[in-house]
């Protein structure tokens, strides 16, 4: 029960980590967003948005992977601090 608890969470992480990005394919909702929140449009992308007007741009992809990276081990170092307290 807690691999699948797991594998959900990584897989909703995963899920918002590639929303984030600019390799977005689906369109799931329409415009002007998700619940109309406009900050949540439908082709995802949001990293670009937020580098926008910064000279960081450029560095779009590089950032996504670390920041990824970072994430996905920091749950992974949580998961096993969890196995160890159980």
């Amino acid at each position: 029960m807690k691999k699948l608890i797991y594998l959900t969470i990584v897989a909703a992480t995963g899920f918002v980590l590639l929303y984030i990005s600019r390799f977005w394919l689906f369109s799931l909702w329409d415009r002007p967003g998700l619940f109309d929140i406009k900050a949540l449009p439908p082709q995802g992308g949001l990293l670009r948005s937020w580098l926008r007007g910064t000279d960081f741009v450029p560095f779009e992809l590089m950032i996504w992977a670390i920041c990824g990276f970072l994430i996905l081990t920091a749950l992974e170092k949580i998961f096993d601090w969890f196995k160890r307290q159980l």
